[in-house]
Protein backbone atom coordinates (compact mmCIF):
# COMPACT_ATOMS: atom_id res chain seq x y z
CA UNK A 1 0.00 0.00 0.00
CA UNK A 2 1.18 3.23 -0.78
CA UNK A 3 0.46 6.95 -0.16
CA UNK A 4 1.07 8.80 -3.87
CA UNK A 5 3.18 10.97 -2.22
CA UNK A 6 6.38 10.93 -4.25
CA UNK A 7 9.41 10.57 -2.19
CA UNK A 8 12.34 10.51 -5.20
CA UNK A 9 12.53 11.29 -8.83
CA UNK A 10 14.11 8.50 -10.03
CA UNK A 11 16.05 7.21 -13.41
CA UNK A 12 15.54 4.76 -16.00
CA UNK A 13 19.21 3.26 -15.89
CA UNK A 14 18.76 0.17 -18.25
CA UNK A 15 15.81 -2.04 -19.70
CA UNK A 16 16.60 -5.85 -20.47
CA UNK A 17 14.24 -7.26 -22.45
CA UNK A 18 13.43 -11.04 -21.99
CA UNK A 19 11.09 -12.58 -23.82
CA UNK A 20 7.55 -10.97 -23.39
CA UNK A 21 9.03 -9.29 -20.48
CA UNK A 22 11.41 -6.96 -19.24
CA UNK A 23 13.78 -5.76 -16.48
CA UNK A 24 14.15 -2.41 -15.25
CA UNK A 25 17.02 -0.76 -13.54
CA UNK A 26 16.23 2.49 -11.55
CA UNK A 27 18.52 4.96 -10.19
CA UNK A 28 16.57 5.99 -6.65
CA UNK A 29 19.22 6.75 -3.32
CA UNK A 30 16.65 7.27 -1.09
CA UNK A 31 14.40 4.80 -2.15
CA UNK A 32 16.92 1.71 -2.32
CA UNK A 33 18.50 2.63 1.25
CA UNK A 34 16.49 0.06 3.13
CA UNK A 35 15.54 -1.76 -0.36
CA UNK A 36 15.85 -6.00 0.06
CA UNK A 37 15.34 -8.50 -2.35
CA UNK A 38 11.40 -9.06 -2.46
CA UNK A 39 10.51 -4.92 -1.36
CA UNK A 40 7.80 -3.21 -3.24
CA UNK A 41 8.84 0.33 -4.99
CA UNK A 42 6.54 1.91 -6.96
CA UNK A 43 7.39 3.33 -10.36
CA UNK A 44 5.41 5.94 -12.02
CA UNK A 45 2.47 4.50 -9.75
CA UNK A 46 3.02 0.65 -10.89
CA UNK A 47 4.14 -1.51 -7.58
CA UNK A 48 6.90 -3.43 -8.39
CA UNK A 49 9.16 -6.16 -6.94
CA UNK A 50 12.77 -5.37 -5.69
CA UNK A 51 14.88 -8.39 -7.47
CA UNK A 52 18.23 -6.93 -7.13
CA UNK A 53 19.97 -3.78 -5.65
CA UNK A 54 23.58 -2.65 -6.65
CA UNK A 55 24.35 1.03 -4.78
CA UNK A 56 22.01 3.62 -5.48
CA UNK A 57 19.93 1.05 -8.32
CA UNK A 58 17.70 -1.38 -8.35
CA UNK A 59 16.33 -3.54 -10.22
CA UNK A 60 12.98 -5.00 -11.14
CA UNK A 61 11.14 -7.52 -13.69
CA UNK A 62 8.14 -6.39 -15.43
CA UNK A 63 5.52 -8.68 -16.80
CA UNK A 64 3.59 -8.22 -19.91
CA UNK A 65 -0.22 -7.78 -18.14
CA UNK A 66 1.98 -5.04 -16.36
CA UNK A 67 3.60 -3.64 -19.91
CA UNK A 68 0.35 -3.91 -21.45
CA UNK A 69 -1.87 -2.25 -18.59
CA UNK A 70 0.06 0.83 -18.32
CA UNK A 71 3.28 3.39 -19.35
CA UNK A 72 5.97 1.33 -18.18
CA UNK A 73 6.73 -0.40 -21.47
CA UNK A 74 7.24 3.61 -22.91
CA UNK A 75 9.59 4.52 -20.75
CA UNK A 76 13.40 4.59 -22.05
CA UNK A 77 16.41 4.57 -20.53
CA UNK A 78 17.26 8.36 -19.09
CA UNK A 79 13.71 8.78 -18.44
CA UNK A 80 12.71 10.26 -14.99
CA UNK A 81 10.63 8.20 -13.11
CA UNK A 82 8.36 8.85 -9.77
CA UNK A 83 9.22 6.54 -6.79
CA UNK A 84 7.86 5.71 -3.30
CA UNK A 85 8.02 3.00 -0.46
CA UNK A 86 5.04 1.23 0.64
CA UNK A 87 3.53 3.30 3.38
CA UNK A 88 4.33 1.41 7.32
CA UNK A 89 1.40 1.44 9.29
CA UNK A 90 3.09 3.91 11.78
CA UNK A 91 3.47 6.72 9.06
CA UNK A 92 1.02 9.70 8.29
CA UNK A 93 -1.28 9.50 5.37
CA UNK A 94 -0.23 12.24 3.20
CA UNK A 95 -2.24 11.57 0.20
CA UNK A 96 -4.59 8.67 0.24
CA UNK A 97 -4.65 4.81 -0.48
CA UNK A 98 -2.69 3.67 -3.36
CA UNK A 99 -2.45 -0.04 -4.29
CA UNK A 100 0.05 0.48 -7.42
CA UNK A 101 -2.35 -1.39 -9.77
CA UNK A 102 -2.91 1.04 -12.70
CA UNK A 103 -6.86 0.56 -13.83
CA UNK A 104 -5.87 2.36 -17.24
CA UNK A 105 -3.67 4.87 -18.61
CA UNK A 106 -4.56 8.05 -19.86
CA UNK A 107 -2.91 11.20 -22.02
CA UNK A 108 -2.01 14.62 -21.24
CA UNK A 109 -4.54 16.25 -23.49
CA UNK A 110 -3.27 20.21 -22.14
CA UNK A 111 -1.66 22.28 -19.67
CA UNK A 112 -2.99 26.01 -18.51
CA UNK A 113 -0.24 27.71 -16.66
CA UNK A 114 -1.26 30.00 -13.48
CA UNK A 115 1.21 32.09 -11.60
CA UNK A 116 2.57 29.62 -9.52
CA UNK A 117 0.62 26.13 -10.36
CA UNK A 118 -0.67 24.17 -13.34
CA UNK A 119 -4.19 23.09 -14.16
CA UNK A 120 -3.47 19.59 -16.33
CA UNK A 121 -6.38 17.81 -18.06
CA UNK A 122 -5.59 14.07 -18.65
CA UNK A 123 -7.56 11.44 -20.68
CA UNK A 124 -8.94 8.69 -19.15
CA UNK A 125 -10.63 5.80 -20.59
CA UNK A 126 -14.38 6.09 -20.24
CA UNK A 127 -14.78 3.61 -18.27
CA UNK A 128 -13.36 4.99 -14.98
CA UNK A 129 -15.21 8.34 -14.98
CA UNK A 130 -17.63 6.70 -12.32
CA UNK A 131 -14.92 6.38 -10.05
CA UNK A 132 -14.00 10.00 -10.44
CA UNK A 133 -15.99 13.01 -8.46
CA UNK A 134 -15.02 16.42 -8.49
CA UNK A 135 -12.88 17.02 -5.06
CA UNK A 136 -12.15 13.46 -4.77
CA UNK A 137 -8.83 11.25 -5.31
CA UNK A 138 -6.77 9.72 -8.19
CA UNK A 139 -3.64 8.98 -9.21
CA UNK A 140 -1.43 9.95 -11.85
CA UNK A 141 1.94 8.30 -12.53
CA UNK A 142 1.97 7.59 -8.90
CA UNK A 143 0.92 11.00 -7.75
CA UNK A 144 -1.70 11.52 -5.26
CA UNK A 145 -3.86 14.36 -6.58
CA UNK A 146 -7.88 16.09 -6.11
CA UNK A 147 -9.57 16.16 -9.50
CA UNK A 148 -10.85 19.74 -9.80
CA UNK A 149 -13.44 18.98 -12.68
CA UNK A 150 -14.44 15.07 -13.55
CA UNK A 151 -15.97 14.59 -17.21
CA UNK A 152 -16.75 11.37 -18.99
CA UNK A 153 -13.21 11.10 -20.49
CA UNK A 154 -11.02 13.15 -18.92
CA UNK A 155 -10.32 15.14 -16.20
CA UNK A 156 -8.29 18.12 -14.37
CA UNK A 157 -5.68 18.38 -11.61
CA UNK A 158 -3.91 21.35 -10.30
CA UNK A 159 -0.17 21.09 -9.81
CA UNK A 160 1.48 22.80 -6.88
CA UNK A 161 4.57 23.72 -7.15
CA UNK A 162 5.82 21.08 -5.13
CA UNK A 163 4.05 18.63 -7.44
CA UNK A 164 5.80 20.29 -10.45
CA UNK A 165 9.28 20.32 -9.43
CA UNK A 166 9.50 17.53 -7.53
CA UNK A 167 7.66 14.73 -9.70
CA UNK A 168 7.38 13.89 -13.36
CA UNK A 169 4.18 15.67 -14.03
CA UNK A 170 6.09 18.53 -14.14
CA UNK A 171 7.45 17.31 -17.17
CA UNK A 172 4.67 15.51 -18.92
CA UNK A 173 3.52 17.31 -22.50
CA UNK A 174 -0.22 16.94 -24.10
CA UNK A 175 0.41 13.26 -25.24
CA UNK A 176 2.41 11.95 -23.07
CA UNK A 177 0.98 8.93 -21.30
CA UNK A 178 0.27 8.60 -17.82
CA UNK A 179 -0.76 5.78 -15.11
CA UNK A 180 -4.27 6.24 -13.63
CA UNK A 181 -5.33 4.72 -10.80
CA UNK A 182 -8.95 5.33 -9.57
CA UNK A 183 -9.35 5.43 -5.48
CA UNK A 184 -9.63 1.99 -4.35
CA UNK A 185 -12.52 3.16 -2.16
CA UNK A 186 -14.90 3.80 -4.70
CA UNK A 187 -14.62 0.56 -6.36
CA UNK A 188 -15.55 -1.26 -3.13
CA UNK A 189 -18.36 0.92 -2.33
CA UNK A 190 -19.39 0.25 -6.37
CA UNK A 191 -18.85 -3.68 -5.42
CA UNK A 192 -20.92 -3.67 -1.89
CA UNK A 193 -24.03 -1.49 -3.11
CA UNK A 194 -23.95 -3.65 -6.84
CA UNK A 195 -24.22 -6.85 -4.60
CA UNK A 196 -27.10 -5.70 -2.75
CA UNK A 197 -29.12 -5.26 -5.75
Amino acid sequence: MFTGIVEELGEIVAIETAGDSVRLAVRGPLVVQDAVHGASIAVNGVCLTVVEVKGEVFAADVIKETLDKSSLGALEPGAKVNLERPVRLSDRLGGHLVQGHVDGVGRIVSREPGERWDVVTVSMPPELSRYLVDKGSITVDGVSLTVVEAGADRFSVALIPTTLALTTLGLKQPGDPVNLEVDVVAKYVERMLGDRS
